[in-house]
């Protein structure tokens, strides 16, 4: 959307409509045949070679006897990484708003992750998209359609889901006005809203809310079949450098976030691993360096670019160390 509507992001293009909803359906179908590929070609071969060469290692992974369980350890997997938000309705006992935030995460997540575990774009993104285009006059939805064939070629092209998640809002109903030149925002017919008592630890788009994130998992675990998870991003950056290098509220974010992250496993959803954004701060998007997500510090007007551990680092590594919360009293059930 970015991309291809507003042009805010590269490659800074300004496709009305339509734009963004071609770009997805293109990387939905890319993926699809990414996936085929590897299953059809390499999986076979890579679980050969590796009963030939890697059998006898694998006594001593972790000290576990998994000689019966070799070909599925190196098995390789493909999947696709999606980042989403939660959003939450504004009153929990409004039908309405309910279903303003279910749109809101269908727009989102469902966009992507529906064609792959359940064959096809959300209903509701069909049936909001078409009528908006009808109500423009055009002959056909600015949504394209897949057939038949790629409906059955595409669903279940995903061995893990990987989750990127950062933020949460509130949302409600809110009926745009028709618009000459509709898009995805006006499409989903929604407002987002954030809590002021939410903290924002660093840029104005990223309130830490950390129960929103189990009830993304639970939404995961309910929608598409408790697939394999892994969390690819989770983070938050600072937009003050602090010249004392002390992120205490990045390791309040991270231990909120994990936390709630131990609470889904609890609940049942298939979480097998987490990765932090991100080690170093890197450039990000059309921020440049001026928005660091990094546990590093990194000197980037130094020529060698040397790197600085923030204090979120000590704590990260404690909790590599112990596999989880190395206090037991810091978990909150």
């Amino acid at each position: 959307e970015n991309g291809y509507e507003t042009g805010e992001h590269a490659p800074g293009l300004k496709l009305g409509g339509c734009g963004a909803y071609k770009a997805a359906h293109h990387i939905i179908k890319t993926h699809a045949k990414v996936w085929h590929s590897y299953n059809s070609r390499w999986r076979r071969e890579q679980q050969g070679n590796q009963e030939g060469s890697w059998r006898g290692f694998c006594p001593w992974v972790k000290g576990l006897n998994l000689d019966q369980n070799c070909p599925s350890v190196f098995e390789g997997m493909v999947g696709i990484s999606l980042t989403s938000a939660w959003g939450e309705p504004v009153d929990p006992h409004s039908q309405t708003d309910r279903d303003a935030a279910e749109r809101y995460i269908q727009f989102h997540l469902g966009w992507f992750a529906n064609p792959i575990y359940r064959g096809d774009y959300p209903e509701v993104m069909k049936n909001y998209v078409g009528e908006k285009s009808a109500q423009q006059g055009l002959g056909t939805s600015r949504l394209p359609t897949f057939s038949l064939q790629e409906k059955t070629y595409i669903k279940g092209t995903s061995d893990f889901l990987g989750i990127g998640h950062f933020t949460t809002r509130y949302v409600l109903q809110k009926n745009f006005p028709l618009l000459q030149v509709s898009g995805y925002h006006s499409d989903r017919d929604l407002a987002e809203l954030v809590d002021p008592k939410w903290p924002v630890p660093g840029p104005a788009w990223l309130y830490s809310v950390p129960w929103g994130f189990r009830r993304l998992l639970n939404f995961i675990k309910t929608q598409y079949g408790n697939p394999l998870i892994y969390v690819t991003e989770n983070g938050v950056s600072e937009s003050l450098q602090c010249p004392q290098l002390c992120d205490e509220w990045r390791i309040q974010y991270l231990k909120g976030y994990i936390n709630e992250i131990l609470k889904a496993l609890n609940d049942g959803v298939n979480v097998r691993g987490y990765t932090a954004w991100s080690l170093l701060d890197k450039f990000e998007w059309n921020k440049g360096f001026s928005e660091r997500f990094g546990l590093y510090h990194i000197d980037f007007k130094n020529k060698n670019k040397p790197r600085y551990p923030k204090a979120s680092v000590d704590y990260y590594k404690k909790i590599i160390s112990a596999n989880g919360f190395p206090n037991p009293r810091e978990v909150i059930s």
